[in-house]
């Protein structure tokens, strides 16, 4: 499990994230939306190491996150993060294999360029191995480093958790490819797998979440599970909008409608 005590983080005078705690369980999809400034990126970052200096307490598995080194925590968890860039050409497959750098010395071997091999069909990328990154779209860009991530945990580890961030993981990408990288994402969502991500689209949050996770301001307004929390006058409080929230007849999960 991973477990966040009492979050808080601060950019000079400004407070962006204020005393949050959470936790999340092993085999769910957990997703955190809320407002433009709202701190959900800043909760990704903390929650993942990216960003050290903050107070609180960040647990793995009951182990702090503070006391891993960057080899280890890169063999556990993976990041796909809102903008990343390569300026330097590189082939698809090359990217992809970056993935795997925690779990070898020195070169590669045949288990970790099969999986290489499968994440890219996974990701349909096979017509794209090795063209050079830099010549790809947007959302082309965006299915190579979600490729890229998966390899880097695609093994199960014997004790511990697998643990995927997502942040903002469907910029640039179409209907089809939304859906595939969230339904990719909650098929690995097994005993040894944990899914926290920030979206956007409030009902693809409602199709996919076990848990939701509602940010305003940097502070935690509500979670849960979303059948039980989700409805108009928390939409309003978090987004000041006016919506109307029913049950999708085949589903039996929240819609909202605008």
């Amino acid at each position: 499990m991973l477990a966040a005590k009492q979050l808080k983080y601060n950019i000079g005078n400004k407070r962006i994230l204020d005393n949050i705690s959470v936790n999340f369980l092993p085999g769910t999809c957990n997703l955190i939306i809320g407002p433009n400034g709202s701190g959900k990126s800043t909760l990704i970052k903390l929650l993942s190491g990216a960003l050290e200096n903050f107070e609180g307490e960040v647990n793995y598995d009951g182990v702090n996150l503070k006391t891993f080194n960057k080899q280890t925590l890169a063999s556990c968890r993976a990041v796909l993060s809102q903008q990343t860039e390569l300026s330097f050409p590189m082939l698809v497959e090359e990217v992809v294999l970056l993935g795997r750098n925690p779990h070898f010395e020195f070169n590669p071997n045949k288990k970790d360029i099969a999986i290489v091999h499968e994440v890219i069909s996974l990701l349909d990328l096979n017509d794209f191995i090795k063209r050079n990154y830099q010549s790809l779209s947007g959302g082309e860009k965006q299915r190579v480093h979600y490729a890229r991530v998966l390899a880097q945990i695609w093994d199960r580890p014997n004790r511990a958790h697998r643990y995927l961030f997502l942040d903002e993981p469907l910029n640039n990408l179409d209907i089809y490819y939304q859906q595939l990288f969230l339904s990719i994402a909650v098929k690995l969502l097994n005993e040894t797998t944990t899914l926290i991500g920030v979206v956007h689209d409030i009902n693809i949050a409602l199709r996919y979440a076990d848990q939701l996770f509602f940010l305003k301001d940097g502070a935690l307004i509500e979670n849960g599970v979303p059948e039980k929390i989700v409805n108009a006058i928390l939409l309003k409080n978090v987004f000041n909008i006016e919506t109307q929230v029913i049950v999708h007849p085949s589903t039996g999960k929240p819609v909202v409608i605008f």
